[in-house]
């Protein structure tokens, strides 16, 4: 700065000052040194707000990108691919839940990315088509809507595994599909809070989208229970592959996988308990949101899956006391249907008897005891 706009700083004129611009002018030695150490602090200020300003186009537009891709990272509506040079920012931003009418428990993992329940009825399928979402992965036993998907222009890709944890096949085969399909990808299980969080987790790190650090905080973001030491255990051991192993890799991806019959009555079962469990909570009548599910009903059809499981070949081979939860399990809904049959042709006028909470506790209890001394026992021990 030359000596004019010195003094024109010093008199308060200059463009940049923030001083009055009429400086009473005091002959006393104190105030003169006192002016001159404030004007020095202003044009070292000035100087460094010039050095500010002369920041390159170039490096001004780069931020306000940066700044953009995390904002758009953000919007629901519009989740978008990574961009180079944004990572940290993404590190920071995700994972993340994601505000979802129809989509239970979304939560973005990646740019690429999200996890979620399963997609159930137009307005789910709406909602995905509306995120730009293009595939659809389901690691859920249940057979995939296809006819919902496709006239929503989404592709279906049916990867199904249990409780028990991910076979590293099967974690290859997710990191492929998540690599290789277009995205973004929406990877869903039933509720949303288990298999589909660990299959994203497995797959993200294994395609090297996401660090292996990151596999518990997603799970922990979804809800995972604990107690599912298999998903654990799969999610965080997980680890990236070449490139070169997954192009090299044949998988086939159908869009409706073919079930063991054990598995598939699983699924029937699981989906029936849970309408059970709506009605429960609903005073074991017709819930106002789901005016067609009639508890009678609901129950008669748990009691039936019950039976026809003790019928099978599959669990004729399975231990004892995995028989024996199952016939347990088939006569506390025998007396929940007899119960609430009882009570319905009463008019359900009386108070609801203690008898339909008791039988009810009899069938989650088992179904939670069954889950972990047989069905959530991790791959690694099962392999012993």
């Amino acid at each position: 700065m030359n000596s004019t706009n010195m003094s024109q700083k010093a008199n308060g004129i200059g463009h940049d000052s923030v001083c009055p611009r009429n400086v009473t002018k005091m002959n006393t030695m104190p105030f003169t040194v006192c002016k001159f150490v404030i004007v020095s602090l202003l044009l070292m200020g000035c100087a460094d707000g010039r050095k500010l300003s002369s920041e390159s186009a170039a490096d001004v537009s780069s931020k306000e990108s940066e700044i953009e891709i995390v904002c758009e990272t953000d919007r629901l509506e519009q989740p978008v691919e990574p961009v180079k040079g944004t990572q940290q920012a993404e590190k920071l931003a995700l994972p993340r839940r994601l505000n979802s009418a129809h989509l239970p428990n979304a939560i973005q993992i990646h740019g690429k990315v999200i996890s979620g329940g399963q997609p159930d009825g137009e307005d789910a399928f709406q909602e995905l088509q509306n995120l730009g979402i293009k595939t659809i992965i389901s690691v859920d036993g249940a057979k995939p809507d296809l006819e919902l998907a496709k006239r929503h222009g989404l592709k279906y890709v049916h990867l199904p595994h249990s409780y028990d944890g991910i076979p590293e096949q099967r974690g290859k085969e997710l990191a492929k599909a998540v690599r290789d399909f277009e995205g973004p990808i929406y990877i869903h299980c039933h509720h949303g809070k288990h298999r589909s969080p660990a299959a994203a987790a497995v797959a993200c790190v294994t395609a090297g989208l996401i660090d292996p650090s990151m596999s518990s905080v997603i799970l922990n973001l979804a809800g995972t229970n604990p107690n599912y030491r298999g998903l654990y255990e799969s999610a965080e051991s997980a680890q990236k592959v070449d490139d070169a192993f997954l192009d090299a890799l044949k998988c086939d991806f159908p869009e409706s996988a073919e079930l063991t019959p054990m598995a598939e009555s699983m699924v029937h079962l699981e989906k029936t308990f849970d309408s059970v469990k709506t009605a429960a909570a609903a005073g074991w009548k017709s819930p106002l949101t789901r005016p067609d599910l009639h508890p009678v009903q609901e129950v008669l059809l748990l009691k039936d899956h019950f039976s026809e499981l003790l019928r099978t070949e599959s669990v004729a081979k399975e231990p004892e006391g995995f028989r024996n939860m199952l016939r347990e399990s088939e006569s506390a809904a025998a007396d929940l249907e007899a119960a609430l049959m009882s009570w319905s042709e009463s008019g359900a006028a009386l108070p609801v008897p203690d008898s339909l909470p008791a039988s009810f506790e009899r069938i989650a209890k088992n179904c939670v005891t069954c889950h972990t001394e047989f069905r959530d026992v991790p791959l690694s021990e099962k392999q012993r």
